[in-house]
Protein backbone atom coordinates (compact mmCIF):
# COMPACT_ATOMS: atom_id res chain seq x y z
CA UNK A 1 0.00 0.00 0.00
CA UNK A 2 0.98 3.40 -0.68
CA UNK A 3 0.52 6.31 1.02
CA UNK A 4 1.77 9.75 1.07
CA UNK A 5 2.15 9.11 5.26
CA UNK A 6 5.55 7.22 3.99
CA UNK A 7 7.02 9.91 2.26
CA UNK A 8 7.98 13.16 3.25
CA UNK A 9 8.03 14.34 -0.57
CA UNK A 10 3.79 15.39 -1.15
CA UNK A 11 2.35 13.55 -4.47
CA UNK A 12 1.00 16.22 -7.22
CA UNK A 13 -1.83 16.56 -8.45
CA UNK A 14 -3.09 18.65 -11.53
CA UNK A 15 -3.13 22.30 -11.45
CA UNK A 16 0.18 22.47 -9.84
CA UNK A 17 3.32 23.72 -11.63
CA UNK A 18 6.26 21.98 -13.29
CA UNK A 19 9.38 22.72 -13.66
CA UNK A 20 11.57 22.36 -16.78
CA UNK A 21 15.49 23.04 -16.57
CA UNK A 22 18.40 22.37 -18.78
CA UNK A 23 21.73 21.41 -16.23
CA UNK A 24 23.62 19.65 -19.12
CA UNK A 25 23.10 19.53 -22.65
CA UNK A 26 20.99 22.90 -24.75
CA UNK A 27 17.90 22.26 -26.47
CA UNK A 28 15.72 24.24 -28.45
CA UNK A 29 12.25 25.23 -28.13
CA UNK A 30 11.24 22.97 -31.41
CA UNK A 31 12.48 19.76 -29.15
CA UNK A 32 10.63 20.95 -26.19
CA UNK A 33 7.26 22.14 -27.30
CA UNK A 34 5.81 18.89 -27.99
CA UNK A 35 6.71 17.78 -24.43
CA UNK A 36 5.25 21.19 -22.67
CA UNK A 37 1.89 20.29 -24.57
CA UNK A 38 2.16 16.54 -23.24
CA UNK A 39 2.02 17.60 -19.59
CA UNK A 40 -0.31 20.60 -20.00
CA UNK A 41 -2.73 17.99 -21.19
CA UNK A 42 -2.50 15.74 -17.98
CA UNK A 43 -3.41 18.79 -16.25
CA UNK A 44 -0.07 20.75 -15.19
CA UNK A 45 1.08 23.90 -15.13
CA UNK A 46 4.70 25.08 -16.45
CA UNK A 47 7.71 27.25 -15.06
CA UNK A 48 10.66 27.56 -17.70
CA UNK A 49 14.30 27.56 -15.96
CA UNK A 50 15.18 31.66 -17.13
CA UNK A 51 18.17 30.22 -19.03
CA UNK A 52 16.35 27.22 -20.63
CA UNK A 53 17.48 27.97 -24.12
CA UNK A 54 20.89 29.35 -23.24
CA UNK A 55 23.70 28.05 -25.28
CA UNK A 56 27.69 27.58 -25.01
CA UNK A 57 28.63 25.41 -26.83
CA UNK A 58 26.94 21.98 -26.66
CA UNK A 59 25.86 23.24 -23.28
CA UNK A 60 22.60 24.84 -22.26
CA UNK A 61 24.09 27.99 -20.97
CA UNK A 62 27.25 28.31 -19.13
CA UNK A 63 27.68 26.39 -15.66
CA UNK A 64 26.75 29.94 -13.21
CA UNK A 65 23.76 29.81 -15.70
CA UNK A 66 22.69 26.41 -15.12
CA UNK A 67 23.13 26.04 -11.92
CA UNK A 68 21.50 29.50 -10.90
CA UNK A 69 18.12 28.12 -12.83
CA UNK A 70 18.52 24.95 -11.07
CA UNK A 71 19.06 27.03 -7.39
CA UNK A 72 15.81 28.92 -8.57
CA UNK A 73 13.85 26.02 -9.17
CA UNK A 74 14.66 24.44 -5.74
CA UNK A 75 13.81 28.00 -4.01
CA UNK A 76 10.96 28.44 -5.59
CA UNK A 77 7.87 27.25 -3.38
CA UNK A 78 4.89 27.28 -6.40
CA UNK A 79 7.06 24.68 -8.51
CA UNK A 80 6.53 21.31 -7.26
CA UNK A 81 8.21 18.60 -9.59
CA UNK A 82 11.41 20.05 -11.57
CA UNK A 83 12.03 17.73 -14.22
CA UNK A 84 15.21 17.94 -16.40
CA UNK A 85 14.51 18.32 -19.60
CA UNK A 86 17.46 15.87 -21.53
CA UNK A 87 20.80 14.49 -20.62
CA UNK A 88 23.96 14.85 -22.08
CA UNK A 89 27.08 15.72 -20.71
CA UNK A 90 27.06 18.55 -17.75
CA UNK A 91 25.49 17.89 -14.73
CA UNK A 92 28.60 17.26 -12.85
CA UNK A 93 30.00 20.29 -13.40
CA UNK A 94 27.37 22.72 -11.85
CA UNK A 95 26.68 20.04 -8.51
CA UNK A 96 28.69 21.69 -6.48
CA UNK A 97 27.38 24.75 -7.46
CA UNK A 98 23.68 24.17 -5.72
CA UNK A 99 22.76 24.07 -2.33
CA UNK A 100 20.25 21.41 -1.97
CA UNK A 101 19.99 21.81 1.67
CA UNK A 102 16.25 23.74 1.19
CA UNK A 103 15.21 20.00 -0.03
CA UNK A 104 15.85 18.13 2.91
CA UNK A 105 13.35 20.35 4.83
CA UNK A 106 10.78 20.74 1.99
CA UNK A 107 11.64 18.24 -0.62
CA UNK A 108 9.93 18.46 -4.27
CA UNK A 109 10.49 15.22 -6.99
CA UNK A 110 13.45 15.76 -9.07
CA UNK A 111 13.13 13.74 -12.24
CA UNK A 112 15.33 12.80 -14.40
CA UNK A 113 18.10 10.12 -16.05
CA UNK A 114 21.13 9.40 -17.89
CA UNK A 115 23.01 12.51 -16.89
CA UNK A 116 21.21 13.23 -14.27
CA UNK A 117 22.63 10.57 -11.88
CA UNK A 118 24.78 12.98 -10.44
CA UNK A 119 21.68 14.44 -9.12
CA UNK A 120 20.31 11.02 -7.99
CA UNK A 121 23.19 9.89 -6.15
CA UNK A 122 24.34 13.08 -4.59
CA UNK A 123 20.53 13.85 -3.36
CA UNK A 124 20.80 10.07 -2.07
CA UNK A 125 23.28 11.03 0.54
CA UNK A 126 21.56 14.21 1.44
CA UNK A 127 18.42 11.18 2.19
CA UNK A 128 16.10 13.37 -0.93
CA UNK A 129 14.67 10.53 -3.07
CA UNK A 130 14.18 11.20 -6.49
CA UNK A 131 12.80 9.80 -9.27
CA UNK A 132 14.59 8.30 -11.72
CA UNK A 133 11.85 8.59 -15.88
CA UNK A 134 11.91 9.53 -18.76
CA UNK A 135 13.05 12.96 -19.69
CA UNK A 136 10.48 15.63 -21.61
CA UNK A 137 13.50 15.00 -25.00
CA UNK A 138 12.02 11.83 -24.82
CA UNK A 139 8.25 12.53 -24.09
CA UNK A 140 7.24 11.58 -28.00
CA UNK A 141 9.00 8.85 -28.54
CA UNK A 142 7.92 7.07 -25.08
CA UNK A 143 5.32 3.98 -24.83
CA UNK A 144 1.91 5.39 -23.01
CA UNK A 145 3.05 2.98 -20.23
CA UNK A 146 6.51 5.17 -19.85
CA UNK A 147 4.72 8.38 -19.54
CA UNK A 148 1.72 7.06 -17.19
CA UNK A 149 4.48 5.79 -15.14
CA UNK A 150 6.18 8.78 -14.78
CA UNK A 151 2.76 10.66 -13.99
CA UNK A 152 1.65 7.50 -11.82
CA UNK A 153 4.61 8.10 -8.90
CA UNK A 154 4.17 11.64 -9.23
CA UNK A 155 0.88 11.40 -8.27
CA UNK A 156 1.04 8.85 -5.50
CA UNK A 157 -0.18 5.75 -7.58
CA UNK A 158 0.81 2.35 -6.42
CA UNK A 159 3.71 1.22 -8.42
CA UNK A 160 4.89 -2.75 -8.91
CA UNK A 161 6.25 -4.22 -11.81
CA UNK A 162 6.90 -7.11 -12.89
CA UNK A 163 8.94 -8.52 -15.23
CA UNK A 164 10.45 -11.33 -17.59
CA UNK A 165 12.71 -14.02 -16.30
CA UNK A 166 15.89 -14.33 -18.11
CA UNK A 167 18.68 -17.16 -18.00
CA UNK A 168 21.29 -14.92 -15.97
CA UNK A 169 19.27 -13.97 -13.37
CA UNK A 170 20.00 -15.12 -9.71
CA UNK A 171 17.14 -15.73 -7.92
CA UNK A 172 16.68 -14.08 -4.31
CA UNK A 173 14.65 -11.79 -2.29
CA UNK A 174 15.60 -8.26 -1.23
CA UNK A 175 14.49 -5.03 0.49
CA UNK A 176 16.71 -1.61 0.57
CA UNK A 177 16.70 1.44 -1.25
CA UNK A 178 16.88 1.71 -4.67
CA UNK A 179 20.18 3.62 -5.69
CA UNK A 180 21.77 3.87 -8.84
CA UNK A 181 21.19 5.48 -12.64
CA UNK A 182 23.59 5.30 -15.49
CA UNK A 183 26.63 3.30 -14.67
CA UNK A 184 29.00 5.33 -16.31
CA UNK A 185 28.00 8.34 -14.27
CA UNK A 186 27.89 6.21 -11.60
CA UNK A 187 31.58 5.60 -12.11
CA UNK A 188 32.65 8.97 -12.72
CA UNK A 189 31.11 9.98 -9.57
CA UNK A 190 33.16 7.20 -7.35
CA UNK A 191 35.91 8.68 -4.92
CA UNK A 192 33.20 11.87 -4.99
CA UNK A 193 31.33 12.89 -2.18
CA UNK A 194 28.47 12.34 -4.72
CA UNK A 195 28.81 8.54 -4.57
CA UNK A 196 25.94 6.72 -2.52
CA UNK A 197 26.26 4.13 -0.15
CA UNK A 198 25.90 1.21 -1.41
CA UNK A 199 25.66 -1.00 1.75
CA UNK A 200 22.11 -2.87 2.12
CA UNK A 201 20.98 -0.74 -0.95
CA UNK A 202 19.68 -2.35 -4.24
CA UNK A 203 21.41 -0.93 -7.17
CA UNK A 204 20.36 -0.65 -10.67
CA UNK A 205 21.94 0.55 -13.43
CA UNK A 206 21.74 0.99 -17.27
CA UNK A 207 24.19 2.48 -19.99
CA UNK A 208 23.93 3.79 -23.75
CA UNK A 209 26.40 3.85 -26.29
CA UNK A 210 29.90 2.02 -24.71
CA UNK A 211 32.33 -0.67 -25.38
CA UNK A 212 32.00 -3.68 -24.05
CA UNK A 213 35.68 -3.20 -22.40
CA UNK A 214 34.23 -0.07 -21.01
CA UNK A 215 31.80 -1.73 -19.41
CA UNK A 216 33.90 -4.41 -18.08
CA UNK A 217 36.43 -1.33 -16.59
CA UNK A 218 33.57 0.41 -14.87
CA UNK A 219 32.20 -2.77 -12.93
CA UNK A 220 35.45 -3.96 -12.06
CA UNK A 221 36.20 -0.61 -10.79
CA UNK A 222 33.23 -0.71 -8.69
CA UNK A 223 33.91 -4.13 -7.49
CA UNK A 224 37.69 -3.38 -6.82
CA UNK A 225 36.68 -0.65 -4.77
CA UNK A 226 34.42 -2.96 -2.25
CA UNK A 227 31.05 -0.81 -4.38
CA UNK A 228 29.55 -4.07 -5.13
CA UNK A 229 30.29 -6.85 -2.31
CA UNK A 230 27.42 -5.99 0.16
CA UNK A 231 24.61 -4.77 -1.72
CA UNK A 232 20.88 -6.25 -0.97
CA UNK A 233 20.51 -6.48 -4.99
CA UNK A 234 21.29 -5.77 -8.25
CA UNK A 235 18.85 -4.75 -11.09
CA UNK A 236 19.99 -4.20 -14.02
CA UNK A 237 18.01 -2.34 -17.00
CA UNK A 238 18.67 -1.87 -20.76
CA UNK A 239 22.01 -1.62 -22.44
CA UNK A 240 21.64 -0.10 -25.30
CA UNK A 241 23.83 0.70 -28.71
CA UNK A 242 26.56 -1.20 -26.88
CA UNK A 243 29.87 -1.39 -29.12
CA UNK A 244 33.00 -3.77 -29.56
CA UNK A 245 36.23 -3.57 -30.94
CA UNK A 246 37.58 -4.98 -34.51
CA UNK A 247 38.80 -8.01 -32.47
CA UNK A 248 35.71 -9.13 -30.32
CA UNK A 249 35.91 -8.97 -26.44
CA UNK A 250 33.55 -12.11 -26.40
CA UNK A 251 30.82 -11.48 -24.20
CA UNK A 252 27.94 -9.59 -24.20
CA UNK A 253 26.61 -6.54 -21.45
CA UNK A 254 24.67 -8.63 -19.22
CA UNK A 255 27.32 -11.55 -19.75
CA UNK A 256 30.25 -9.05 -18.53
CA UNK A 257 28.05 -8.10 -15.73
CA UNK A 258 27.06 -11.48 -14.61
CA UNK A 259 30.55 -12.59 -14.54
CA UNK A 260 31.60 -9.81 -12.03
CA UNK A 261 28.70 -9.89 -9.26
CA UNK A 262 29.33 -13.89 -9.50
CA UNK A 263 31.50 -14.19 -6.26
CA UNK A 264 27.98 -12.91 -4.50
CA UNK A 265 24.65 -14.30 -3.13
CA UNK A 266 22.39 -11.82 -3.48
CA UNK A 267 19.31 -11.38 -5.78
CA UNK A 268 20.08 -10.28 -9.68
CA UNK A 269 17.45 -9.32 -12.49
CA UNK A 270 18.35 -8.24 -15.90
CA UNK A 271 16.22 -6.71 -18.40
CA UNK A 272 14.32 -4.42 -16.52
CA UNK A 273 12.13 -2.13 -18.34
CA UNK A 274 14.19 1.48 -17.95
CA UNK A 275 17.33 2.98 -19.46
CA UNK A 276 17.57 4.89 -22.95
CA UNK A 277 14.42 2.88 -24.30
CA UNK A 278 11.33 3.94 -25.41
CA UNK A 279 9.57 1.94 -22.80
CA UNK A 280 11.60 3.82 -20.04
CA UNK A 281 9.79 2.84 -16.74
CA UNK A 282 9.72 5.36 -13.79
CA UNK A 283 11.60 4.07 -10.81
CA UNK A 284 12.21 5.70 -7.55
CA UNK A 285 15.84 5.98 -5.98
CA UNK A 286 15.97 6.87 -2.04
CA UNK A 287 12.88 4.89 -0.70
CA UNK A 288 12.13 1.31 0.30
CA UNK A 289 11.47 -1.73 -2.23
CA UNK A 290 10.98 -5.03 -2.10
CA UNK A 291 12.49 -6.62 -5.11
CA UNK A 292 12.11 -10.56 -5.81
CA UNK A 293 14.00 -12.69 -8.80
CA UNK A 294 12.16 -16.15 -8.91
CA UNK A 295 12.25 -18.50 -11.94
CA UNK A 296 8.72 -17.54 -13.52
CA UNK A 297 9.12 -13.68 -13.41
CA UNK A 298 10.58 -11.22 -11.21
CA UNK A 299 8.92 -7.96 -9.48
CA UNK A 300 10.01 -4.82 -7.81
CA UNK A 301 7.43 -3.14 -5.37
CA UNK A 302 7.52 0.63 -4.24
CA UNK A 303 6.93 0.71 -0.76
Amino acid sequence: MTSEKKNTIPFLHPGQTIGLIAPARKISKQELQPAIEIIKRRGYKIHLATHIWGQENQFAGTDNQRAADFQQMINNPEIKAVFSVRGGYGSIRIVDKIDFTPLISKPKWLVGYSDFTVFHCHLFRLKVPTIHATMPINFTGNTQESLNSLFNMLEGKKTEYFFSTNMLNRNGKAKGKLIGGNLSVLYSLLGSDSFPETKGNILFIEDLDEYLYHIDRMMMTLKRAGKLENLAGLLVGRFTQIHDNSVPFGKNAETIIHEIVSDYSYPVAFGFPAGHIQDNRAIKFGTDVSFTVANQQSNIIFI
